[in-house]
């Protein structure tokens, strides 16, 4: 075994990429990377006893030589005698950025291999290079020590990269000595992406006048990085059990549950909550991140920050972390009749509302009968009988038990510090146009239940708290 042969396998056993059987795609762009990974496997294969799949995408985003490069790996299929399987996507007339078009189509070709079963994992032909090539972008992008770690030797979704280990010249001096030709794509040379420019204007620039290793020491941060990243992600899903809330689609943090964390794991926490939301880390970077502990800091109860995918509302001690369909505090209106007795399901929440009829035949004792405020007594003689459940809305107000006067309640949220997000849905019962209760605040002083009352309404919140 050679020595190039014998690193790749080392890489392979260290990171645990293959098992005994495994049935592995490998993602073959036509391009010296991808065929010198796939001669690899294929001398690797009897090892493991793999079965191998040629997988190719063809982006169509190169005309002519994009059809060249599909045919070039068909028939490099065909002559090692391996099954080919070719998906093609017209990303020419993708919106946005391109690169990232071509990414997510990437993905999800080798997303649907693996779902489909026709392949266990999926192997692609990043190597050393690249992984320098991507901590130094994401270095002065701004990334935190995820963002260094590079890009993963094995990832969740079934993706592994046996090169990492590997640089671009061994790679090209390993498909010389045996003659194997391989694509070239003019698009690698252009400056007009920002990879090419690191690749053919900086690194170099960096090895001759800095460090002659620059790909092995940016490598080696990646290593020590992903050593970091693999502590951190277990201490930091401890920690997020026990602070993120979900909530209707969002995350949902106490900002004092922040200020008493160390910074290093504040900032960690956030993240996490914007992974968890969005999907993935992708366009989130430092200053976002500080951004939002800022606000958490900030002595003013609300506020509001965007950052790639994400809306991030502040309201009192809480802090919102919503994709942007559903991070507006939308109002959702309902107005539903309440039978007594009954149960009404505040529309799209999990709150109920239970309304029960209680004959007394002593004096009403509050206490007998309201043990939180989650419960509420009215005099049932003082009632129509055709009460209805329905959403506040701006400008209500009414006189609770206690109270020496009508308040709006709106001005009960802001003095319970109620967050904008839970007052969209938030129930009133009334009785024509008379406020007789409302979730949290109590009965209304002109219909609760008193010392002359015979027949209590119970009205009672049940679900989320």
């Amino acid at each position: 075994m050679t020595g190039l042969l014998q690193r790749i396998t080392q890489t392979i056993d260290r990171h645990r990429m293959l098992a005994r059987g495994r049935k592995v795609g490998v993602a073959v762009s036509g391009g010296a990377d991808s065929v010198c990974l796939l001669h690899i496997l294929l001398e690797l294969a009897p090892r493991w006893d793999l079965q191998l799949t040629v997988l190719h995408l063809n982006h169509q985003l190169r005309g002519e030589e994009s059809q060249q490069d599909a045919e070039f790996v068909g028939r490099l299929a065909v002559q090692l005698g391996l099954p080919f399987h070719l998906r093609e996507a017209d990303l020419a007339r993708s919106p946005g950025n391109l690169e990232e078009a071509a990414r997510h189509a990437r993905l999800a070709f080798f997303q649907e291999a693996i779902e489909s079963r026709a392949v266990d994992s999926v192997a692609v032909g990043h190597t050393r290079s690249d992984q320098a090539e991507t901590v130094l972008f994401r270095f002065l992008r701004g990334s935190g020590t995820a963002g260094l770690a590079g890009v993963l030797p094995v990832t969740p979704g079934g993706v592994i990269r046996p090169l990492l280990d590997v640089g671009r010249t061994e790679v090209e001096e390993f498909l010389r000595e045996r003659g194997i030709p391989w694509r070239e794509d003019a698009t690698n040379a252009s400056p007009r992406f920002a990879r090419n420019r690191i690749r053919h204007g900086l690194l170099p620039e960096l090895a001759s006048k800095w460090n002659p290793r620059i790909q092995e020491t940016l490598a080696h941060t990646a290593d020590w990085a992903l050593a970091e990243e693999a502590y951190w992600e277990a201490e930091i899903d401890r920690i997020a059990a026990g602070r993120l809330q979900k909530r209707d689609g969002a995350l949902l943090v106490r900002v004092d549950s922040l200020a008493v964390l160390p910074l290093a794991v504040a900032r960690r926490l956030v993240r996490r909550a914007m992974e968890m939301v969005k999907g993935d880390a992708r366009g989130v970077d430092f200053y976002h991140v500080a951004e939002i502990l800022a606000m958490a800091a900030s002595s003013k109860g609300n506020g509001r920050l965007q950052a790639p995918g994400l809306d991030i509302l502040r309201s009192f001690e809480w802090l919102r972390f919503a994709p942007p369909s559903t991070s507006h505090v939308e109002w959702c209106h309902y107005r539903v009749p309440a039978a007594v007795p009954g149960t009404v399901r505040v529309p799209g929440t999990e709150i109920a509302v239970c309304l029960e009829l209680i004959e007394i035949s002593k004096t009403f004792e509050p206490s007998d009968y309201v043990y939180n405020n989650k419960v509420g007594c009215l005099d049932w003689r003082s009632l129509s009988g055709c009460l209805e459940l329905r959403n506040w809305r701006p400008g209500d107000q009414y006189q609770p038990v206690g109270s020496t006067g009508k308040e709006k309640i709106k001005t009960l949220f802001q003095q319970a510090r109620i967050p904008i997000w839970e007052r969209r849905q938030w129930p009133i019962l009334i009785d024509g146009a008379s406020i007789v209760w409302a979730r949290r605040f109590g009965a209304a002083a002109g219909f609760a239940a008193g010392a002359g009352t015979q027949v209590i309404l119970q009205v009672r919140e049940a679900g989320a708290s």
